[in-house]
């Protein structure tokens, strides 16, 4: 270090090499290298004081050795945090010295055998940080350093604000580049369309979507694989006042176990090997709108704690993180599982189940609404023709909707939709006929038998056996369900009660 150090020289040099990039790093690095000449300093921390956290945050850090990160985050005790909001003097913290706070300080700050020099940077006024020198060794610091570094706290500051500033900047192009991309990608198709079967075997569940559409609570969409819960989802969603912001799908069963609790929370930088920036998950990039849990009976039971606590709280922590960030979402849940049953062999929690099953709404499945199957038909003809990019939408063969209604799809409308995709992939002109379900070894199976025999072939879900059996009870009492002779005394439940499982179930009074 030169005996004599020229006051204005130094002013000129730290300001140029702080205020040379906007990249906050890469301006301490400069400045550090022309620190050393000057002065002693094997250290240099740049900080800033997290109001939200009461926490030091490291945002800057080099060093003339290969010596150990220190913590980026330091939270400090309250009578620690407020003394450290209100020093205003550049501070010379070593092992001899007899302030309190200060020796408290040194403890957070990991400063045994080495001298720090503290330098408070302001903006108008505001405190936003502190620059430190630290040098190896006891007394290395002095008066006459303090006084010199404190000419340049201004610069300083005002270099560092210019760089948290840019790097908002940064941080909020990213994010709505990235939220462009992904909403991109997960934007639903055809979200304007009208439920096919609305008018017919899908009434009752449009019903209670209307009736819950406006209103901002969890829904429950109950039913088997492939009956069309997320266009259910879809109508709720675009139903509300929720309209305008994000519609995002999770489907909880397609994601790795190991990548669940990142995919929905979102993670810190440096949470886990390979998290090498900073990630929002569903949750947070669900903000303002509509989060869809596709499959929730598939979540892992950690996943399951975590959700239930953002469900009570609004609230949630990224891997890695312990900032609460509050979300405005609302959440609708689906799953073609017995969640009660899987509440009872220990694999769902039942504090979560009651917290999502607010308002269940069951969609039957295909063959209990066959009314519905031809409508279907010609409206997945029409969307897979433009598809695959036919000039002219084929007609369909008389005879063929009644095969197709026939069938009992199994599948569902899934089912139904590769049906209709592959028959326009062999389609060489005329008409569609089908016959490919005619072929198959299930149509074979089912058509050898009666209707009444059909659903013999293969074990069927407890809510469908239910549903054949109230439907024999209402046939066998000609559609009477109060009073003497009535369905709901023949089956010995309440008639109330045997209308809301009917409802449920898509059973219709004949």
């Amino acid at each position: 270090m030169p005996v004599k150090i020229v006051p204005e020289e130094f002013f000129r040099e730290v300001t140029l090499r702080f205020c040379s990039s906007l990249d906050i790093n890469t301006a301490m690095q400069r400045c550090f290298e022309y620190l050393q000449t000057v002065l002693p300093v094997d250290g240099m921390f740049l900080d800033i004081l997290d109001l939200q956290l009461g926490a030091i945050r490291r945002i800057a850090y080099v060093s003339a050795h290969d010596t150990p990160r220190l913590a980026e985050i330091i939270p400090l005790p309250a009578d620690v945090w407020a003394w450290a909001q209100n020093f205003h003097e550049p501070v010379i913290i070593d092992s001899t010295t007899s302030n309190p706070m200060e020796r408290k300080i040194a403890e957070f700050t990991k400063n045994e055998g080495n001298s720090d020099l503290s330098l408070p940077l302001h903006i108008e006024g505001k405190k936003i940080g502190v620059l430190i020198l630290r040098a190896n060794g006891d007394k290395i610091y002095r008066k006459e350093h303090a006084d010199l570094i404190r000419e340049v706290a201004e610069p300083i500051a005002i270099a560092l604000s210019n760089a948290l500033a840019h790097q908002e900047l940064l941080h909020l192009r990213d994010v709505l580049l990235d939220d462009n991309r992904f909403l991109q990608r997960e934007l639903s198709p055809g979200n304007t369309d009208a439920i096919i079967g609305g008018g017919s075997g899908l009434r009752n569940v449009m019903e209670q979507v209307n009736q819950v559409a406006a209103l901002n609570n969890t829904v429950l969409l109950l039913g088997e694989t492939g009956v069309g819960k997320e266009i259910i989802a879809n109508a709720i969603h675009y139903g509300s006042v929720r309209r305008s912001g994000p519609f995002i799908k999770v489907n909880c069963g397609a994601i790795p176990e190991s990548l669940i609790d990142s995919e929905l929370f979102g993670h810190e930088k440096g949470a886990f090997t390979g998290a090498l920036t900073e990630k929002r998950g569903r949750f947070e990039r669900a903000d303002g709108g509509t989060l869809f849990l596709d499959e929730i009976g598939e979540l892992p039971p950690q996943a399951q704690v975590r959700l239930l606590r953002v469900l009570q709280t609004r609230e949630l922590e990224r891997v890695g993180g312990t900032k609460s960030i509050p979300i405005d979402i609302r959440i609708i849940a689906a799953t073609h599982r017995n969640l009660e049953q899987m509440i009872i062999e220990g694999r769902f929690r039942e504090d979560l189940w009651f917290r999502i099953n607010v308002f269940p709404i069951f969609i039957p499945p295909l063959r209990q609404r066959r009314e519905d199957i031809p409508a279907l038909t010609r409206h997945l003809v029409q969307i897979k023709s433009r598809e695959l990019g036919l000039v002219t939408v084929p007609a369909i063969a008389p005879g063929a909707l009644d095969r197709l209604t026939n069938y009992d799809w199994p599948g569902n409308v899934r089912e139904l939709q590769n049906m209709v995709e592959r028959e326009l992939i062999r389609y060489r002109g005329g008409y569609l006929t089908f016959e490919s379900l005619a072929s198959s070894p299930d149509s074979k199976k089912e058509k050898a038998l009666p209707d009444t025999e059909r659903g013999r072939l293969k074990p069927v879900s407890l809510d469908e056996a239910m549903a054949q059996h109230i439907r024999k009870a209402i046939a066998f009492t000609k559609g009477r369900i109060n009073g003497a002779g009535g369905a709901a005394e023949l089956l010995r439940i309440n008639p109330s009660t045997l209308r809301s499982r009917m409802e449920k179930l898509g059973v219709k009074r004949t």
